[in-house]
Formats: C-alpha cells, sequence, structure tokens
C-alpha cells in the first residue's frame, strides 16, 4: 500500500459526495437553499476558551466500525450532553456510506444546539459550494474542508461560500504540502480569521490507524494566526493534555466519545486536562 491507495480513498469518497450533491441540486437549486437560509436564523457563534472541544457524532468509522445504530442513538440528546459538558461545537457526520451520517442527524442536532447556543459543524467530504449551502440550511454554523481532496480552485470556492454565509471552517491538513495551502488560504483571507481553523488529521488513510507522533511533529508548522485542531488520536485525558502542551487550541473528538460508557464525563476530563496545561 502507499500514498496512491490513500488518494483513491479520497478520490472515491470525492466522486460519491460529488453525486449527492448533483442530485441534491436536480431536486432543490442554489437559489432555493439561499432563500431558505435567508429565513434561518443566524446560526450560534463559535465561542473558545483557551483549550476546547470539538465533539463528534457519528454512527460508523471505516477505522473502528459500528459505532451506534440509528435506531438506537438519540442525536439531540447527545450532542445537548456534549454541549452541557462544555463542548465548544459539535461536528455531525452526514456521510451515508461509510459513516452512516445524514443530513436529517445534522437538522436535528443544530435544533437541539441552538437553544444551548452552540455550534453544529457538517462534517463530510466535501466537494462544492452547494453542500456549504445544505450545511447552513440544515442548521450548521461550520464546515470541513480537506485540503489535499480538492483543487484550489474548488477548495477557495468551498471556503468563501461558508465565509460568505458566516460560517466557521475546519481546514484539514495531513502533511506539510497541506499546512502550505493553508497557510496561503489563511493569509488571502485575514479578515475572516475568527472564522477560520486549521486541523491536523493523525489518522493515515490507507491503514486507517492514527499515526503516532503526527500531532506533535507538524504542530510547529500550523499557522499562529488562526486556531490549531488535533484531529484524531486524542482519545484519553493524557492525549488532551498533550496536544494542549504541543499548542492545539481544541481536539475533535469522535469514536472516543462515542464509545465512551460517559461521554459527558470524558468531553469534562479532556477539557479539564487541556486547559491544565495550555497557555491563556
Amino acid at each position: 500500500m502507499n500514498a496512491a491507495v490513500a488518494a483513491d480513498f479520497l478520490a472515491g469518497m470525492a466522486a460519491s459526495s460529488r453525486e449527492r450533491s448533483e442530485a441534491a441540486q436536480a431536486r432543490m437549486s442554489a437559489r432555493e437553499l439561499r432563500a431558505r437560509i435567508a429565513d434561518l436564523p443566524a446560526a450560534p457563534v463559535l465561542r473558545l476558551d483557551h483549550f476546547d472541544l470539538i465533539a463528534e457524532v457519528k454512527l460508523r468509522s471505516p477505522a473502528v466500525g459500528l459505532l451506534k445504530t440509528a435506531a438506537e442513538e438519540d442525536i439531540g440528546a447527545r450532542v445537548s450532553g456534549y454541549a452541557l459538558a462544555g463542548a465548544a461545537a459539535v461536528s455531525i457526520l452526514t456521510e451515508p456510506s461509510r459513516f452512516d451520517g445524514s443530513l436529517a442527524d445534522l437538522e436535528n442536532g443544530a435544533r437541539a444546539l441552538r437553544a444551548l447556543g452552540i455550534p453544529a459543524m457538517r462534517k463530510d467530504f466535501l466537494v462544492d459550494g452547494y453542500q456549504v449551502l445544505e450545511g447552513r440550511a440544515a442548521g450548521a454554523g461550520g464546515v470541513l474542508a480537506i485540503i489535499r481532496m480538492l483543487d484550489r480552485p474548488a477548495l477557495e470556492l468551498l471556503v468563501d461560500t461558508a465565509l460568505e454565509l458566516g460560517m466557521f471552517v475546519l481546514l484539514e491538513a495531513f502533511d506539510e504540502a497541506d499546512i502550505e495551502i493553508a497557510h496561503a488560504l489563511i493569509a488571502a483571507r485575514r479578515a475572516h480569521r475568527h472564522l477560520l481553523l486549521v486541523g491536523v488529521n493523525s489518522r493515515d488513510l490507507v491503514t486507517l490507524k492514527v499515526v503516532p507522533g503526527r500531532l506533535d511533529a507538524l504542530a510547529a508548522s500550523l499557522p499562529r494566526d488562526v486556531k490549531r485542531v488535533a484531529e484524531s488520536g486524542v482519545a484519553t485525558a493524557a492525549d488532551a493534555a498533550r496536544a494542549a502542551a504541543n499548542g492545539y487550541d481544541l481536539a475533535l473528538v469522535g469514536s472516543a466519545l462515542m464509545s465512551a460508557g460517559d461521554p459527558a464525563a470524558l468531553a469534562r476530563d479532556m477539557l479539564a486536562a487541556g486547559r491544565s496545561v495550555a497557555t491563556p
């Protein structure tokens, strides 16, 4: 296995995502979506401390397998539990084929979070601005943008669509090349720095295993004028403390919280550990 296999994984996910986008556009135009968005209340603002958590809802993970069935999971109750435990935002998977997600999950989660003043983030393999509109219409206040999955014009269009709507964007990087692109994107959008986050995903796209040390190794290369996110590889309070010690401002945690017997307690422990070593 090699880097081409990883590229094939992302290419396959992008192709599937593009099919979903085209089917959705055949049902509802971007103009109609924008009209819906115009009638929505503003999404909650992302408010950050000196170390925070983006807690995640995902029913299935390609790396772990089934985490929860749709029948047994109460999305509203889970996201409310995350928010009350102190999460700054909640990431909700909408990818259906590998993660069992849906826009309905996002809509349900965002509705519950709105009452608590916490934004939802659409996490998916987004390929175009239309899918950003979909996310906002479902109540999301933020989106994930995977840097290496898109060419530069498509990536910029996705990011700029989100910024136009006042949504935050998590730019996801896997290596130094991705981080260089993130630097350029952020430099060109300095007026919107407060809406831009940059994260390092420490999961290998071939083996789907966490790469030990990737978060540590890439931390120094990340932009310093936006918030930095540790993605994957943060499963315990000790992991959160290590991420904070390496300069990460947030951790995005999914499988560990979905698998925990008491996810709210784990979230609180992670926050306490990260904040005990983070620099205010």
